[in-house]
């Protein structure tokens, strides 16, 4: 299914702030001539300009040539979109190319301070945030519109589709100026790891909105957690989905316990704490899902689900799905959502009794 829309202006709700802001897109030409004409008119060259080729090379003309370099201007670029230098862990004279840029290391543990509550789910990534659930009992169902499950997660993934099925999601939506490390949404331990192929299309709301399910077409990368271990969070399982697009050419596994130093790739069997760096997205737009089983979310944070029917906010997902998307921006390690006292109670009273070992 394609749908047809012209490139429109996109808002969206700045957190700290309350105050709505219009998208800077990138590129915006040449995403409008690729998800229209191209798409419509060649879709066998459309299939080679979302393919792994085209999108490193792409990838390396913007961020890593001169020529990225010369076109948008290290200096004008950073101040274009408001990119504090002063979060920089390293050196900002050493931040030469639009590259050392975008894979930028920030002083987290100072600037993203995380809530000590235990129980509190935290955002994966600077992003863009909207959520959802895929039951259509609840008030935020929104099924069908940014993946399809069973693509996500593999169609031969049959018992995290099960565990999955009807549950709650977040979406993060990491634009090409954002800090690009993803950091762990909460504690647990890794239960499967393992990558899907798919395409590189754009993250873009024009492209988003053109492309059937576009999050679950992606090649991506899941990790599923079980929280439900002692020290995890206690919410259940959780995937965490990290989706690749236009211009990402890989995604570097690189979970750390002391702030960047020491990384490690992740793998099964691994215990993360929460609101730990994780992986990297090279350079340019991509995204981060997160699921949760049905139920194991008492609630996701009363501001991101306020602001999405919010008023007077021109979204091109509203317009373009008929229902009110209104995206929030908001920092990695910042709360999303949280899980009930009382199942963590329960939970704590259930490992006791199990001497303390996680379930099978």
């Amino acid at each position: 299914m394609i749908a047809k829309h012209s490139l429109i202006q996109h808002q969206y709700i700045d957190r700290e702030s309350g105050q709505v802001c219009t998208e800077r897109f990138y590129a915006p030409r040449m995403i409008n001539l690729l998800y229209s004409n191209v798409l419509e008119n060649a879709p066998f060259l459309f299939r080679l300009l979302i393919g792994v080729r085209f999108t490193k090379w792409l990838g390396y003309l913007n961020y890593e040539s001169f020529i990225g370099g010369k076109i948008l201007g290290n200096d004008d670029f950073m101040k274009a979109c408001n990119i504090d230098s002063g979060e920089y862990l390293e050196d900002p004279r050493s931040l030469d190319t639009l590259k050392k840029i975008f894979e930028r290391k920030i002083r987290y543990w100072e600037c993203r301070p995380m809530p000590k509550d235990v129980g509190v789910v935290v955002s994966p990534c600077d992003a863009r945030m909207l959520c959802g659930s895929l039951s259509e009992t609840s008030q935020l169902f929104i099924k069908g519109k940014f993946f399809d499950l069973e693509e996500l997660l593999g169609k031969d993934k049959k018992r995290w589709l099960a565990a999955f099925h009807d549950g709650d999601f977040a979406l993060f939506r990491l634009t090409p100026e954002k800090y690009h490390y993803n950091h762990t949404p909460v504690a647990g331990k890794i239960i499967a790891f393992y990558q899907i192929g798919g395409a590189y299309h754009s993250c873009n709301p024009y492209a988003v909105l053109t492309v059937a399910t576009p999050y679950s077409k992606n090649r991506r990368v899941v990790t599923i957690i079980d929280t439900d271990v002692p020290g995890g969070t206690a919410i259940g399982l959780v995937a965490m989905v990290e989706v690749v697009a236009l211009m990402i050419g890989s995604i570097i596994q690189c979970y750390s316990k002391r702030r960047y130093d020491d990384p490690v790739a992740v793998g099964t069997g691994m215990f993360l704490e929460k609101g730990l760096p994780k992986s990297l997205f090279r350079p340019g737009s991509s995204t981060v899902v997160l699921l949760f089983e049905k139920g194991r979310v008492c609630c996701f944070a009363n501001d991101v689900v306020a602001n999405m029917s919010a008023g007077g906010v021109i979204s091109s997902f509203s317009q373009g799905f008929g229902k009110s998307l209104v995206e929030t921006d908001v920092k990695v390690r910042s709360a999303i959502g949280n899980v009930s006292t009382l199942q963590r109670q329960s939970w704590r009273h259930r490992l006791c009794l199990m001497n303390f070992s996680s379930p099978e």
